[in-house]
């Protein structure tokens, strides 16, 4: 019986991390006993230090409350597995986080199952990644944080977001989703003020405050999903440098050798797509192009072309009677 009773509370521990809050007739079900044994689940768990809040009624509810010390987590395999393995990716585009991954990876592989350690090293030794060390924004991994919590909560926030003109304004948003392209992050949202969707770069937002106040999700217009509405908007969005390269490639073949573009890759037949490569900046231009298929053509304004002769010309002169560089 002991053994028993130890085992649904751990269950129920578990159940009180994945989710804000419980009520006692929905954790009842998912234990498959009576909500009068949850009731008594939860003073056993806060006999053992866990701060379970608890709501006044009929039902009851709960929620696992912050306190002075971090409980310990309780993962599943597959869990277990994906957080080491973004651990040891080091979450691009998060500023200051690198060392503090290094050090949260070193504690978690410590107590894996040595089942679990070679399933990580088998998909990071798999799956690899061009890490572009660019000056780009970087967002903090505080507010990604925050943001999260008011995405997964439906909390209405306000904050200050500075323009691409540089001017700052309050918004006010339902928060949706967040989503990464290359090493910048955006949150996508419903602006209340404007009554229309919005994305944000996390880089321009600050003094970012909750409200309190939750609302139901809303749906995104059409059967989009939240990345494929962030590139199309930002394939629609003005930039400062035109960039079209019309590749000798299927669309599907681009995709699988990029990622973060998105929308911005369109099929013109069966054997040709267009890639718009078009950005503010000129590195990222670069960036974008250098990891296509090389047999493309490129229709661009001449600051772009410019630019690429001049990386070119660096690249030849420093590679010049190297035989040690070679490519295949």
């Amino acid at each position: 019986m002991t053994s028993e009773m130890t085992g649904r509370a751990l269950r129920l521990l578990s159940l009180l991390q994945t989710r804000r809050e419980w009520s006692g007739a929905d954790l009842a079900e998912r234990l498959e006993v009576t909500v009068r044994t949850v009731r008594r689940d939860i003073d056993r768990l806060r006999d053992l230090g866990y701060p379970v809040d608890s709501a006044r009624g009929h039902a009851g509810g709960y929620r696992l409350a912050a306190g002075t010390d971090l409980p310990p987590l309780l993962l599943d395999d597959e869990e277990a597995v994906a957080i080491a393995v973004a651990l040891r990716t080091a979450a691009g585009g998060l500023s200051g986080i690198e060392e503090t991954a290094v050090r949260a990876l070193a504690k978690l592989e410590q107590v894996l199952p040595r089942r679990l350690r070679g399933r990580v090293s088998a998909l990071q030794a798999a799956a690899s990644g061009i890490a572009w060390e660019t000056a780009g924004p970087r967002a903090a991994p505080e507010l990604l944080a925050l943001l999260a919590v008011a995405c997964r909560d439906h909390e209405v926030l306000t904050f200050d977001y500075a323009t691409r003109a540089g001017t700052a304004a309050t918004r006010r948003v339902e928060p949706q989703h967040l989503v990464a392209s290359g090493n910048v992050w955006y949150l996508l949202a419903h602006d209340t003020d404007r009554n229309d969707w919005r994305i944000f770069r996390l880089d321009r937002i600050t003094h970012p405050t909750p409200t309190g106040r939750r609302l139901p999700p809303r749906p995104l217009p059409g059967d989009s999903t939240p990345a494929d509405f962030v590139a199309a908007r930002l394939a629609s969005a003005p930039t400062r440098y035109r960039a079209v390269a019309t590749v000798q490639a299927t669309a599907e073949q681009v995709h699988a050798r990029t990622h973060g573009l998105g929308t911005r890759v369109r099929p013109v037949d069966n054997t040709t797509c267009r890639v718009d490569a078009s950005d503010d900046s000129l590195a990222r231009i670069a960036q974008t192009l250098a990891i296509l298929p090389p047999a493309y053509t490129l229709d661009a304004d001449d600051a772009v072309l410019a630019h690429l002769r001049t990386a070119a010309q660096h690249l030849v002169r420093a590679t010049s009677g190297n035989s040690d560089f070679c490519g295949d």
